[in-house]
């Protein structure tokens, strides 16, 4: 065995420069060199190319290594090219392939040069393809991202499902199969569907010490994210959306905001997504925003966040994004946005779908609401869903350990929780019962009369949130079993038994809440959201002295909103001050930069800390109904005409247009007022709002006791904002 080490180790050097196997590489090597079925289970960045390609390169034959994506077939020949003299030791083989270069691949391994073969399922699936196989000498089949086989696996593939009966047409050969991301519910459906019941498994622990991880309440997203990845200057990152639109819409916003980023989604051509991973790698871009499409395979090591912008559909899909941060051991920031309104649109994407498949997709949706909500260890929960159990209660690197939330004594509720259950016959799953508990009538419970049932809201001095939690906690503490085959229903184990029978104090966390009054704590960074008061006064003083000189109201230089905006932001460019409420690029030129100025001023004396977030620009917002308005105002359209057109009201469009004009854009509704007022009544009209301090249209209409609507007033109000203050 002596040798075979020494031999194994001289063969990685020899090939792949390395002195040592990382964790289990050298015995997985060693099982398929012996010729065993071999199963790794091993996370993203532990190393799983190596387990088959060192032992293709020693073996005689070709190994065939099943991939499901030709984006990583290519970076992974390409890899193993770099290792070679000559391009014929690795080639694939799919449908991107031309007659000519496809013959050079089929001379290639019937000449006995080619080492590595990547094919896509499809390849292999086809007549021609398997007569061609035969002819050839197959070493062993390598079935990479094995998950794609299960059903329960969050990239299931149908055509995964037929590979065994396609590989023994073929030849009896070794199989190993891979994935960085299994269940044991998914592992058991890989060895079953591959019949690998008596193969070696070897799994790594999932657990990656160097990521932290963090969910947080979803407020203004494309912000949070500008203003995170600020601080990771020239850093390498990733951020996952689940919309092509949201990745072009988020890709624009960082560029705007001097972010190096780019786009990535399968509705690009395949030369434009080649260009930008090239450019990714090359850090001659440090961002990637992204559908899921993006990642499989790229081995960049130093990546140094992974934000997902949304959840994604399965704990798989999130561990394995996740866990393309810090691959080389380096920092690896974890970074999620949630929102409870996100979960609805991916179980709405599920309507159509057999019920099975419905089923399935609701409960792998339900496991990342139990993550993204919890208030326990995340690394505990998410290595709990691997079937790793995490023996710390604190792993000093996620939010909920490094911000602890309050514990309470949770005796008499897991009592209450276990009874429950069983009095319900263990039939049901966490949302029937903790609804049940908390008394909420669901349309389920009303349809078998539970809400009759004597234990029905026995528990309805708890949230439903706080019994999911408990519920969860429960299954952590191995007290509830969860049961995957039927779909998630909750039966008591043999601990939750014992339990009942002696019940002892047992100590839970409050859980994470997501209302709205937490994303107004997070989104605000002063605390309350309220201004400086005292830069309030100098701005509404400046606000006065301007008005003086342009002999104009104050309220037209600047309203009480964006004063308010300011002495909460404090812009000091031009820039940043068209992003305050209310203030347009015209209006900030025209009036903006005694107000820069001063604010600059107190800044410094005061040795103020501005927010960051200040810098974040969106993208223009060409709102459709914006220009629809003025183009319709251009063509003279009566209000009643542009608002029937958009399904709205004349007053909402009135509404609209003091909002353009508010914000410094200049509109002419004088088509309209000339057939309302004579001259000498918008002049009377006119002559009021340049007089008055206020511009509060209530006033208005006292002031003139009645004579003119309301209606009238504010087009007047907007005529007036627009000639002398835009």
């Amino acid at each position: 065995m002596e040798t075979t080490t020494v031999s194994l180790t001289s063969e990685l050097k020899k090939y792949f420069g390395f002195n040592s196997f990382k964790g289990d590489q050298e015995n997985i090597i060693k099982s398929v060199l012996d010729g065993k079925d071999t199963f790794v289970i091993m996370p993203t960045g532990g190393g799983k190319s190596m387990c088959y390609q060192l032992p293709a390169l020693i073996m005689p034959g070709t190994a065939i290594v099943v991939s499901p994506l030709i984006a990583l077939m290519k970076n992974q020949v390409d890899a193993i090219r770099g290792f070679s003299t000559g391009n014929h030791i690795a080639h694939f083989m799919n449908s991107s392939l031309n007659k000519t270069d496809l013959a050079t691949v089929k001379s290639d391994l019937e000449a006995g040069k080619t080492k590595l073969l990547y094919v896509a399922p499809e390849t292999l699936t086809k007549q021609v393809n398997i007569d061609f196989f035969k002819t050839i000498n197959i070493s062993f089949f390598a079935i990479d991202e094995a998950h794609c086989i299960s059903e329960w696996g969050h990239d299931f593939r149908p055509e995964y499902r037929r590979l065994r009966e396609i590989i023994e047409a073929i030849d009896r050969v070794p199989i190993i199969a891979l994935t960085a991301t299994a269940t044991p519910k998914v592992q058991q459906d890989i060895q079953k569907n591959l019949g690998m019941n008596s193969s070696s498994v070897f799994k790594a622990s999932f657990n990656r010490a160097n990521l932290y991880y963090e969910v947080n309440p979803k407020h203004e997203a494309n912000s949070q994210i500008v203003k995170y990845i600020s601080q990771f200057k020239g850093k390498s990152g990733i951020v996952y959306c689940l919309s092509r639109k949201k990745v072009e819409e988020l890709a624009e916003t960082l560029q705007v905001n001097g972010i190096k980023a780019l786009p990535y989604h399968a509705g690009l051509d395949a030369s434009t997504r080649a260009k930008h991973q090239d450019m990714f790698l090359m850090e001659e871009a440090d961002v990637i925003v992204a559908t899921i499409a993006f990642g499989m395979g790229i081995d960049k090591p130093d990546v140094r966040f992974v934000i997902h912008h949304d959840i994604p559909k399965s704990l798989e899909g999130y561990y394995q994004e996740t866990g393309r941060a810090g691959r080389d051991g380096g920092e690896g920031n974890c970074i999620a946005f949630y929102s409870y309104k996100d979960i609805e649109k991916l179980e709405k994407f599920l309507q159509g779908k057999p019920v099975a498949e419905q089923e399935i997709g609701r409960q792998l949706i339900f496991e990342t609401v139990s993550y993204a909500e919890t208030a326990v260890c995340r690394r505990k929960q998410l290595l709990h869903y691997f079937g790793e159990v995490y023996e710390e209660d604190n792993c000093g690197n996620c939010d909920n350990c490094l911000n602890p939330r309050e514990e309470f004594d949770a005796k008499e509720s897991v009592v209450k929780l276990l009874e429950t259950i069983l009095a319900l016959k263990e039939n049901f799953k966490a949302n029937y019962i903790s609804n049940f508990l908390a008394g909420i009538v669901s349309s389920e419970i009303k349809s078998i009369n539970h809400d009759q049932h004597q234990l029905f809201g026995t528990g309805k001095d708890i949230e439903e949130i706080k019994w999911n939690s408990i519920i969860r906690q429960c299954i952590i503490a191995n007290l509830i079993i969860k049961e995957i085959e039927n779909y998630g229903v909750l039966k008591i184990s043999d601990s939750g038994k014992e339990y009942l029978k002696n019940p002892t104090p047992i100590k839970m966390i409050e859980p994470k809440k997501y209302d709205a009054s937490a994303v107004g704590a997070l989104a605000s960074n002063k605390g309350g959201g309220a201004a400086d008061e005292n830069l309030y006064k100098i701005l509404k003083e400046l606000c006065k002295e301007v008005a003086r000189d342009e002999d104009l109201p104050p309220y037209v230089i600047f309203s009480e909103p964006s004063l308010d905006d300011m002495a909460t932001r404090y812009p000091i460019t031009m820039e940043e001050l068209t992003a305050i409420t209310g203030v347009g690029q015209g209006k900030a030129e025209k009036f903006g930069q005694p107000f820069i100025e001063a604010i600059q001023d107190y800044v410094e004396e005061n040795e103020i800390e501005r927010p960051t977030d200040m810098v974040v620009k969106s993208v223009v917002n060409k709102s459709q109904l914006k220009v629809y308005i003025i183009q319709s105002i251009d063509r003279k359209l009566s209000l009643e005409d542009i608002g029937s057109a958009k399904g709205k009201s004349a007053d909402d469009i009135l509404t609209e247009i003091e909002n353009i004009v508010l914000s410094g854009t200049k509109v002419n509704l004088d088509y309209i007022l000339n057939d309302l007022l004579d001259e000498e009544y918008q002049e009377e009209i006119f002559d009021y709002f340049r007089e008055t301090e206020e511009d509060s249209i209530d006033d208005a209409i006292e002031e003139f006791d009645g004579v003119y609507s309301e209606e009238e007033l504010r087009m007047m109000r907007i005529k007036f904002l627009s000639l002398m203050g835009n």
